[in-house]
Formats: structure tokens, sequence, C-alpha cells
């Protein structure tokens, strides 16, 4: 079953308007573009059905996914039989291949974990104690059906040593101090995407490396974003050739108190549980912490300049008549009374293709006099400075005020459940000139309909924690 097949046993609309939808929303579109701009390629499709399509997509993408890992791993058991694999490609309900797959799956177990099943434990104490010469020898009394030769004894004894110092607190507790002074993140782009033009955007961390602690909030939050879409490759390290060589040599202090026949296995025990166990441990540890201030100082920043917009003096009870300016589409007019009702709206298309300046001029003069308009509110979109140039040229009977006004977040509210209560009657594109009239008249009543990360006064505000 393909995704567009998915879709459709629950979305009431043809294959085709599916599969254009999907298209479009593969082309990073956003649900609001989409429903306003892509009217043409999607068969009128509201914002309703295309936030349930893209919804779909999204849980056909994850049953895939899981279903790939779940026949690989009963493949790789031997397990996997024809009439199993049929059922499994054939099922598209999560719950259901998780039944499929639960008598064939297995406890995670830790090489620590074998070493104590085959008896191991004590002689691990004994080397950890570092009280003995003669290791080798005292190995060869381990042995069993399992464990075979002092080699294989040794090697699951160092196995628990080493998970023993990864839960040792002041072993990490050192750690992270290194890895606060000295972490260093480090992105290498990914040899698949580099010709990718998506990809450009995040030409600079191709090859990059800086001090975690000293990242810029904005910067870091960039190459976790260019991470997520898969275009570089991430890592922390502690030193340029990733050795590890000041975190081993500080465990080994910590660890080995005397000279002996045990120094080796110890010495062989710590690099492998740095290297195995505490540096990824640690590493993304450093890198969550990062994170999580990087997302503080840009939540701070968007808060500032959020509480500047939200506190922008109202232009009061004007009679607003209101633009959502474009070419292609034309441009949007509504007006609006006093309070903001609406009392009536059109479309005009006073530059290229159509290029009715004329018509629109003769429009909208006929509109400010019906109507009695006190101001005229432009949204800064794509043809902004073309529209307040037109409107400007335009011989009105009395003095009207004009004023450009930011519409970043108009698209999302006009397609939101608040827009569609408000005004049932009308499309979207209506509904997002209502918003940039109403932005002029009382910015932060307007403002309070949108979600505050769609408004756009901020950095990277879709990728810090959203609780936050």
């Amino acid at each position: 079953m393909t995704n567009i097949q998915f879709i459709a046993k629950s979305v009431a609309t043809t294959s085709i308007n599916i599969e254009k939808t999907v298209q479009l929303l593969l082309e990073d579109c956003t649900i609001p573009f989409i429903s306003r701009y892509r009217k043409d390629q999607t068969g009128n499709l509201d914002e309703v059905f295309i936030e349930q399509i893209a919804k779909l997509n999204k849980e056909y993408e994850v049953i895939i996914k899981r279903k790939e890992a779940i026949l690989k791993a009963i493949e790789e058991q031997g397990q996997l039989s024809p009439e199993l694999k049929i059922k499994m490609q054939e099922s598209f309900d999560l719950k259901e291949l998780e039944d499929l797959y639960l008598p064939f799956k297995k406890k995670k177990k830790t090489r620590a974990d074998v070493a104590r099943e085959n008896g191991l434990e004590p002689l691990a104490k004994i080397i950890m104690a570092q009280n003995n010469d003669d290791v080798d020898f005292i190995a060869t009394q381990y042995l069993n059906k399992t464990v075979i030769n002092e080699d294989d004894a040794l090697q699951g004894a160092r196995d628990i040593i080493a998970e023993w110092i990864n839960e040792n607190i002041y072993v990490r507790k050192q750690l992270r101090r290194i890895y606060q002074r000295k972490a260093i993140i480090t992105t290498k782009v990914s040899k698949a995407k580099k010709e990718d033009q998506e990809a450009q955007k995040f030409s600079q961390y191709f090859d990059w490396s800086e001090n975690l602690s000293k990242a810029p909030s904005h910067r870091l939050l960039a190459m976790l974003r260019a991470e997520n879409e898969g275009f570089v490759k991430l890592k922390i390290e502690i030193d340029p050739d990733n050795s590890g060589e000041e975190a081993i040599e500080m465990m080994n202090e910590i660890i080995i108190k005397r000279q002996n026949d045990t120094t080796p296995h110890l010495h062989l025990a710590i690099e492998d549980s740095f290297k195995r166990l505490l540096h990824p441990a640690i590493s993304n540890e450093s890198l969550q912490e990062a994170k999580a201030k990087a997302d503080i100082n840009s939540i701070q920043v968007f808060a500032n300049n959020l509480g500047q917009l939200l506190l922008a003096p109202p232009l009061g009870e004007k009679r607003i008549l209101a633009i959502d300016p474009g070419f292609r589409s034309g441009c949007k007019v509504v007006c609006l009374d006093e309070n903001g009702v609406l009392l009536y709206n059109e479309n005009i298309y006073p530059h290229a293709p159509q290029n009715e300046s004329a018509m629109a001029m003769k429009k909208i003069r006929s509109m400010v006099n019906a109507y009695q308009i006190d101001a005229i509110s432009i949204g800064n979109g794509t043809a902004s400075r073309e529209t307040e140039f037109f409107i400007k040229k335009i011989a009105f009977d009395k003095p009207v005020q004009v004023f450009v006004v930011s519409e970043a977040g108009a698209s999302v509210y006009s397609a939101s459940k608040i827009a569609r209560d408000e005004f049932p009657n009308y499309d979207v594109t209506v509904r997002g000139s209502v918003s940039i009239g109403r932005r002029l008249s009382d910015p932060l009543a307007e403002l309070v309909k949108i979600d505050p990360k769609a408004i756009g006064v901020g950095q990277y505000q879709h990728d810090v924690d959203q609780p936050n």
C-alpha cells in the first residue's frame, strides 16, 4: 500500500488531490500557504483537509520505518518465515505490528551482564582490588564451558570493571567538568546531501568546529537543525583527535592506586569505559545542556521582541481598508468599521501579470468613499512596496493615512479554528486580510489569537523546547 492509498482510506477526496498536496508538503510548504496559494493544485482543499493529509502522511512514514526495523530484527535472528513476512508487509497498524514482533523481542543485555552470568564478577573484584600480581593464573580458575581460556575470562572481567567505572559518581562528576571546559562541537557535511540545494543554506556548517560553551545560541540551534534535516553530521569531542587523552588520564589517577599485574587490565577497562560508555553519555548530556541554554536565550530574545510588538500603540477607532498584497493572485481587499467588523471584501489586480491598475484605482477610491475609510493597512509580504506605491498614487477626496504592517502569522490565523469561528462564510484569503487590518487598529487584540512562534519575531522559535 502506498502513502496515497493509505491517506485515501481516511480522506474524502481524489487521489490526485492527495498526491499534489503531499508533494507540496514534501517541498516544505506550510498548511496555511497551501490552503491559500495552491488551491489550483489541491482541488480547493481547505486547511482542515490539508492538515489531515499531513498528519496521515507522517503516520504512514512512522509505520514504514517501524516495519522495516522489525523485519530487519527478526531476519537477523533467522526467524523470518514467508508467512510472517507477508503478514508484516500487509499490516499498516502499529499496534498489530508490535503484537507480531512481541514473540521475537530480545531483552537488551550488556557485555557486563553476560560476564556476570559466566561467573566472572569475583575475578573483576580481584583485579579492581589491585592486590594480586599473578592475575593470569587466577583467571584460569574461572574457566568453564562458555569461558574457554584466560583471555576470555580477563575480557569479561574488564567488561564488568568498565561498567563499574561508568557508574562511578566521582568519575562522572570530574568528566563533566572537563566537558564543560573543553567540549568542542564539530560538524561535517553529509556527502549524500552535499549537493542538495536545501543544504546550501547550512553551508557554513559543512566543516565547522568551535567550543561548545562559547557557541552562540542561534548558531547551535542552526547546527542542530542542519543535523535534524540530515545535511550535516554533528559530534562532541574534548580534543581535536577525539582520543580523550585528558579524560582517560584523569580516570587513571582516580582508579589506579598501585602498579602491578592488574594495572594493564585496568588501563584497558578505563579506556573501554570512556570510549564505549562514558563519552557517548556525557557528550550527549553536554549537548543537551547547551541546547537548554540556547533555548532559554532564544526564548528571551523572542519574548523581548514580542513584548515590543504587543505593546505597539493602536490606531484607535478608525475605519480601515486592509490589503493583503500579491502579484499573480491579486490583492485581497477588505473594509472594516471602527470595531473591526468586516463590511466588504474584493480582489483587485493592479500588478503583473494582469496590470489592471486603472480599474483597481477606481475600486479603491469607490470603497474609501462608500465606507468612509480613515486609514489603509498594507501587509508587508510579497508585493508590499509595489502596493504601497500604487495606493499613494491615488488621489482621494479626503486625507487617508497609509500604513505598512507586519503580516507574519496572518496565514496561520486565517487557517485556524478561531478564524473559522469568526468568519465561517469566508475563505482564508479574506480572513488574512481582516487580520492585517485589525493589526493596525488594535495589534494586541489581534496578535493574541496567533500561536506566538508563528508571529516571526525570534530566531529558531520552532526549534526550541516548545513547553518553555
